[in-house]
């Protein structure tokens, strides 16, 4: 048996996170972008795009441009949406000489660590957008929501190869704006067992901030909806 933390994990996540889980939620997207956008809509920014799962659905909705801090995540990207222009960048400060008609920052938004960072990540938007677009995020945890010590897992197969992932959540100071996900991954194969672990710290505001800090980048906040826990949130920039 090995314990190992987790280098590079790509060889993984088409295991665990394949891009075909990610094709309703991509649609699910698309029918909001349009549901509430003020202008038509042709071409979106979408900032800590990743490993572009989403990209690979939203591609055939709109001509998308891919922003993230990663090389690594850029490269899966590529490969796997090679039609797709992806660009190197922080969604916290990075500034194209370009407008797009929509925005899209999903589950990335999660390591804004502190209401300034997250209020820089809302103005790189206001900033990108033509007036009349819209904006969608949406926040996985409110503070509101969030358990101590939760913990999930999952089981995942692929021909002899069986990976148990368990993600555990925890804050160790509920007086800042942050908590620890933890995973842990049980990888079996041809009899042998090595245990990954993985740590990032992600953002945690009350529901309020959200909508606020919209307000306070310059949008017109048009929806607010709380769906299983998730808080998805649209933006339009005023005309």
């Amino acid at each position: 048996m090995m314990i190992t933390a987790c280098g590079s994990m790509s060889w993984l996540w088409p295991i665990i996170s394949p891009p075909a889980d990610y094709d309703q939620e991509a649609e699910d997207c698309a029918a909001r972008i349009r549901q509430f956008s003020r202008i038509p809509v042709s071409t979106l920014l979408h900032l800590g795009s990743g490993r572009g799962h989403l990209d690979r659905r939203l591609q055939q909705h709109f001509t998308v441009t891919g922003v993230d801090c990663s090389p690594s995540m850029l490269n899966l990207a590529r490969t796997l949406n090679p039609a797709v222009r992806y660009l190197l960048g922080d969604m916290r400060n990075g500034r194209l000489k370009e407008s797009f008609d929509a925005a899209l920052i999903a589950d990335s938004i999660d390591y804004m660590l502190d209401e300034s960072e997250l209020l820089q990540a809302f103005v790189t938007v206001f900033t990108h957008l033509r007036p009349g677009g819209v904006f969608l995020t949406y926040a996985e945890m409110t503070s509101e929501l969030f358990q101590q010590n939760r913990t999930t897992h999952s089981v995942h197969r692929q021909g002899s190869l069986e990976v148990v992932m368990v993600e555990n959540s925890y804050d160790p100071d509920p007086s800042d704006t942050r908590f620890d996900s933890t995973f842990i991954y049980l990888v079996r194969r041809d009899g042998s067992l090595e245990i990954m672990h993985d740590r990032h710290q992600v953002g945690l505001f009350p529901r309020q901030t959200w909508g606020k800090l919209l307000c306070v980048a310059g949008f017109d906040l048009v929806r607010e909806e709380l769906c299983q826990e998730v808080l998805y949130l649209a933006g339009v920039r005023p005309i």
